[in-house]
């Protein structure tokens, strides 16, 4: 009996926390957002006089935005543990970032490990599922200028073309840094027998804790943002000057993540938000490679992609079987740091976010009062 009231004490507890957690979040939302898009739009004079200002400014914002969803799991207790290279010393150049893709806390967990990486966060443009456009945060995804691409067969070829135009008119006019994408085009345990399946029709190598990548976006992506060498590969000698007449455009970087989640249960938006699950470290492995080093040719980048997700593979399966990932080449162990967020930081911004909040209330109900 003394056990049966203990387990309906603790379960108890769970609820009124993820409720309490779930009313917090909703508010947090309803003060947060719409004073974004207000700001933005009193702002909308300084776009058209000096557009670098003004998205210097959204990006800030952005930023903010984005810790304030870091913030929901920090205090969970779902943290971040970095491994591999340390990607901190190039976040002013540009790069695009792959990841493998296990469930909708990928992005939350993205959201804050890059968080302490400079200017990264407030210069990032994403790719993600058209879906998500239809969320509460697809609205400031939509402002900032991210990209939302249609799965399957029957928009492909549209969707390309499109991400190509969104790239010209949107990458470099906002002085985007990083690009972040999803190649595998989905989530593991549903592309999982798929990609199977096509690897031994096509007798390619068996994965288990990732799916082959789609070439697709990555492509366009390189195409796009690279400068082309005759040899078919990339180079970071040419490309045209940005606004300021000092740095060249083009991708100078691709970043390879792999996430990687204790006993290879994933952490999804509901845990994130709710925090039923005990406080969880997810493991994220950072690799660089020089674009210089990436062939922009079809074929043999779809073989280069092929061999990055094959050392996913290799990496995860290690992680599952020790705990931690393998270390480099002329390490004898493998270094691994924490990932902080400044718990004085969060709530400066989580304070501005609710005066913000207030403030955008009372200015629109003297208005109403006004015209009404």
């Amino acid at each position: 009996m003394a056990q049966l009231l203990d387990g309906a004490g603790k379960l108890g507890w769970v609820l009124l926390k993820s409720v309490l957690r779930f009313v917090f979040m909703f508010i947090n939302n309803c003060v947060a957002i719409p004073s974004y898009c207000l700001y933005l739009l009193l702002l909308q004079p300084l776009r058209v006089w000096d557009s670098s200002t003004f998205w210097h400014i959204e990006g800030i914002m952005f930023k903010w935005l984005l810790a304030m969803v870091s913030s929901w799991g920090w205090v969970a207790g779902y943290t971040v543990t970095e491994w591999g290279d340390d990607v901190r010393h190039i976040s002013e150049e540009e790069a695009m970032v792959i990841v493998n893709h296990q469930s909708t806390g990928d992005v939350c967990t993205l959201m804050m490990c890059l968080q302490d990486k400079g200017t990264v966060v407030r210069k990032m443009m994403w790719l993600m599922d058209h879906v998500f456009k239809y969320t509460n945060f697809g609205l400031v995804s939509l402002i900032h200028g991210d990209f939302f691409i249609r799965q399957g067969k029957a928009h492909r070829d549209k969707q390309l073309v499109y991400l190509k135009d969104h790239l010209d008119k949107y990458y470099h006019s906002r002085d985007r840094k990083w690009i972040v994408l999803f190649p595998e085009g989905g989530f593991l345990r549903k592309r999982r027998e798929t990609s199977q399946l096509f690897a031994k029709k096509h007798s390619l190598p068996h994965l288990t804790h990732v799916t082959l990548p789609r070439l697709g976006a990555t492509h366009v992506i390189l195409k796009t943002l690279s400068a082309q060498q005759e040899n078919g590969s990339v180079s970071t000698e040419t490309g045209t000057l940005n606004q300021t007449g000092n740095k060249p455009k083009g991708l100078q970087w691709v970043i390879d993540v792999t996430i990687a989640y204790p006993k290879a249960r994933p952490m999804d938006i509901q845990t994130w938000i709710f925090g039923y699950r005990a406080p969880t470290v997810t493991h994220v492995h950072y690799r660089m490679y020089p674009i210089k080093e990436v062939p922009v040719e079809a074929e043999a980048l779809t073989d280069w992609l092929y061999q990055r997700f094959v050392e996913k593979e290799e990496l995860l399966t290690h992680f599952y079987d020790t705990g931690s990932f393998p270390p480099q080449k002329g390490q004898k162990e493998a270094a691994s740091r924490q990932m902080i967020l400044d718990p004085v930081w969060l709530c400066l911004i989580q304070s501005f976010a609710f005066a913000s909040g207030y403030m955008w209330y009372n200015v629109l109900q003297y208005l109403y009062c006004c015209l009404f």
